[in-house]
């Protein structure tokens, strides 16, 4: 198969830029690669392997004889580009909520559901930060002891809401220590040294669209019964980056700590900083700018029969984001299926 030609869409965001770092940190062979973006920040110049490009302002004809597009642009730049994408052939490997949820598009999170991505049909979504670095954490110990019961309590960080929430937490910071006053814009309350327990818009049954995601998308992705129980609490904390989640695990059989380690430290993609008596367990420090999820605090739930709490961080825009999307290419190059 001949090497592909790829197109990054929304190549001057945060999240954009951090996908062009890793397509060549992953070694992705490429025929012909562009950047695309809006019309606001068409014509930016981005240093790529040495060489100089011109990001162009994203339109229908922008791709034609492109392979892969690789899109992290909001939901609404994919759902307006997606059916030109598809209609001239590309594969969409998607990083914004438009199509997770869709029963046609597989959610996938590479080396957990690969083979899912046989089954796509122009489309591929990469799932939702605070579930990305979960799903490597949860498959390989349900593959070996299924899972009754999951909770989930997430500490994000504001990188997860764009560079204009990441100047938020610096400017009210800055105004707080200051002690002068200082109008929010991103959040709902004051960022800086707070902790705001809403990420996105509330549901009808009282949790937000954030928790609703974890739940849902982690049942598509790890294909678990309609009925399983999930439950979720997300937090917004003044953190640049890494997500942080506490994650309350009920399996079917006993298991122990020492088991679970054994597991994780044998799982892709994972790293497990588990000594408490000598304060080594990990943090968002540990995480920030490198590919693992960290686990440490493993240990028996008191509260659950056959129960497993933990700790894991990430890096939010390269697992959550980033890292994942580049891992479906590489996937699609691999598995020749684009």
């Amino acid at each position: 198969m001949t090497k592909p030609n790829i197109a990054i869409l929304g190549a001057t965001g945060v999240v954009g830029r951090e996908i062009t770092k890793i397509v060549d940190e992953l070694k992705i062979e490429f025929n012909k690669i562009k950047f695309l973006s809006s019309a606001r920040s068409a014509g930016t110049k981005l240093e790529f392997q040495g060489k100089t490009y011109t990001v162009e302002e994203a339109k229908p004809e922008s791709f034609d004889g492109v392979n892969i597009v690789l899109a992290s642009a909001g939901a609404s730049t994919s759902k307006l580009f997606a059916p030109e994408i598809v209609k001239r052939g590309a594969v969409l490997v998607d990083n914004s909520s438009a199509f997770r949820m869709e029963t046609d598009v597989p959610l996938v999170i590479a080396y957990v559901n690969d083979e899912d991505l046989r089954r796509h049909k122009g489309i591929i979504a990469n799932p939702n930060c605070s579930t990305s670095q979960l799903m490597l954490v949860l498959k390989p110990l349900i593959d070996k002891n299924p899972m009754k019961r999951l909770i989930v309590s997430t500490y994000q960080a504001v990188s997860g809401a764009g560079l204009a929430a990441i100047n938020e937490l610096t400017d009210n910071t800055k105004a707080r220590l200051a002690g002068v006053n200082f109008e929010n814009k991103c959040f709902k309350k004051p960022i800086a040294f707070n902790v705001i327990p809403q990420i996105d818009v509330f549901c009808e049954n009282g949790y937000t669209k954030e928790e609703m995601k974890v739940v849902n998308e982690t049942k598509k992705i790890l294909h678990l019964p309609a009925d399983l129980p999930i439950s979720c609490t997300a937090a917004r904390v003044p953190v640049y980056n890494g997500h942080s989640e506490a994650v309350d695990i009920e399996f079917e059989n006993e298991i122990t700590p020492d088991k679970v380690r054994e597991i994780l430290k044998n799982s892709f993609g994972v790293k497990v900083i588990d000594n408490p008596d000598n304060f080594e367990y990990p943090t968002t420090y540990d995480a920030s700018g490198v590919d693992p999820v960290f686990v440490g605090r493993i240990r028996k739930n008191l509260a659950f029969k056959n129960g497993i709490s933990l700790w894991c961080v990430a890096d939010n825009l390269r697992i959550g984001a980033a890292l994942n999307t580049v891992r479906i290419c590489k996937k699609l190059i691999e598995m020749e299926l684009y």
